[in-house]
């Protein structure tokens, strides 16, 4: 007998399915977010939490349990993994600002394999890049992090585009708009992630 989830998944969005899909079959995100996103999806078809663990290779129900109750809050996030609680930031503003620059870059389909940035093909042209302008010990959790606290979310069209910023057609052209308000919009988000977290929580795996 299964025992009873405490806190059962939550409803995905047709976003957060194509998401979680797209990832599980990857090959080139980091092992960890693929596993997340099989055990998520498998929980979200019906299998209790021992059963998703089991199919991902989990030794028990636990590491699902607070996959699941980190997801129905953060979302998506929830596949990147934790930095331990309190550490001090690895990277320099100038460090951070390659980040943000190397992701503005238009990739070269050949050189780095791909049209379009991920995470994991990101991380990997900032690793080869030569040194004044890459990051040969980043991770994909530094990455992300740095582009979501720089403005930029993952849209519907499975492509990074920075908030607070539209373009608008015009009969003449097309004009490019920027929400005042974006930056207090900012604080607000980190301060509200920062809240949720819970000091010393285990990750997954």
């Amino acid at each position: 007998m299964t025992r009873r989830q405490k806190e059962p998944l939550r409803s995905l969005t047709d976003h957060e399915r194509t998401a979680l899909q797209k990832t599980a079959r990857s090959y080139s995100e980091p092992a960890v977010c693929v596993l997340r996103a099989k055990a998520l999806l498998h929980v979200a078809q019906g299998s209790s939490y021992t059963q998703a663990a089991a199919a991902v290779g989990l030794a028990g129900p636990d590491p699902v349990s607070r996959l699941v109750r980190r997801f129905n809050t953060e979302g998506l996030a929830a596949l990147m993994p934790h930095l331990p609680p309190g550490k001090a930031p690895t990277y320099t503003s100038v460090e951070r600002q390659r980040i943000v620059e190397m992701f503005a870059t238009r990739p070269d389909p050949e050189r780095d394999g791909t049209a379009t940035w991920s995470i994991a093909t990101l991380t990997r042209a900032l690793h080869k890049a030569p040194e004044e302008q890459g990051l040969s010990t980043v991770c994909g959790y530094t990455v992300w992090k740095v582009l979501v606290e720089s403005g930029y979310r993952f849209v519907k069209s499975r492509t990074w585009c920075q908030t607070g910023s539209i373009k608008r057609r015009t009969k003449s052209q097309v004009q490019q708009v920027q929400d005042p308000d974006t930056e207090a919009k900012k604080k607000s988000y980190r301060a509200g992630v920062h809240a949720r977290r819970t000091p010393g929580t285990a990750s997954v795996v």
